[in-house]
């Protein structure tokens, strides 16, 4: 069982790509887990057509500890995708990593954890933020890591203070970086820009995603690309992203740059010019 953390800038498009990226291994015959670690709850929408699953936080609080099954937290979706969502604290409440740290708990407790699953993913906010959305990279839960970024400045900035997070705690929990998926904004030079920046980490860009309309098409249809048109070229894109992670063999621990570095970077691709 390989468990994969899916990081990345709040609004790249993790969650989408995540969901989709889930669809083509499930298609493929894989056996997934998918745990939602957004306290939106939105990291599995798609997968289950729409549905806005009740969290693991929500259902403690209004059932209890003694109450809750495996049942009542986790779904079932397209291509026998199990799905759990983490959620968070009441507004203006508490951490909302802590979600993520109960959930993972609870669902190991339940059993979710099965011999026949062949990979978990956990679609996890936006940047390292706090200790509790760190929580998969600092105790080893998930031991492979793919960044979802763009050429955009804040989004390459947030994956390389991603990459800051597993080098912190690549040694105690025995996380790696598997790549970076580039999930385009139609930037200047994105392809060429994205791969030297993964070459530059000492990883890999792991796949190209094109923005397409069909993405969004399938979204307002509360679906994956997978499923609204298999048959597009879109579909063929997270298909190859699949194909890619599942024959992955470079796990790293990067090497983030400096923000000289970054912006040197930048302006050798024309961001600044």
């Amino acid at each position: 069982m390989r468990q994969i953390a899916i990081y990345g800038k709040g609004g790249i498009g993790k969650s989408t790509t995540t969901q989709n990226l889930t669809s083509a291994l499930g298609e493929m015959g894989k056996k997934v887990l998918l745990v939602g670690c957004d306290p939106k709850a939105d990291s599995t929408r798609l997968v289950l057509g729409g549905l806005m699953q009740k969290t693991v936080l929500d259902t403690l609080r209004t059932e209890g500890d003694d109450a809750i099954t495996l049942g009542t937290v986790m779904k079932t979706g397209v291509f026998n995708i199990n799905c759990v969502e983490s959620g968070g604290p009441e507004p203006g409440v508490g951490c909302a990593g802590r979600g993520i740290i109960t959930s993972i708990g609870l669902l190991e407790n339940l059993g979710a954890y099965t011999d026949d699953l062949d990979y978990v993913f956990y679609d996890v906010l936006g940047d390292v933020v706090c200790g509790g959305f760190a929580m998969p990279i600092r105790e080893g839960k998930a031991k492979e890591i793919y960044i979802v970024a763009s050429g955009e400045m804040m989004a390459i900035y947030a994956a390389n203070n991603i990459c800051k997070g597993i080098l912190k705690f690549a040694n105690t929990g025995g996380t790696r970086l598997g790549g970076i998926i580039c999930n385009s904004r139609n930037v200047d030079r994105e392809h060429e820009l994205l791969s030297e920046f993964a070459k530059k980490l000492g990883s890999q860009l792991i796949h190209y995603i094109p923005r397409n309309n069909v993405v969004q098409h399938a979204e307002i249809n509360r679906k994956t690309v997978i499923q609204y048109k298999p048959d597009d070229p879109q579909a063929d894109v997270y298909r190859t992203l699949a194909k890619n992670v599942d024959e992955n063999k470079l796990f790293v621990i990067p090497k983030p740059l400096a923000m000289e570095e970054l912006e040197a970077l930048m302006m050798e691709y024309g961001m600044f010019n």
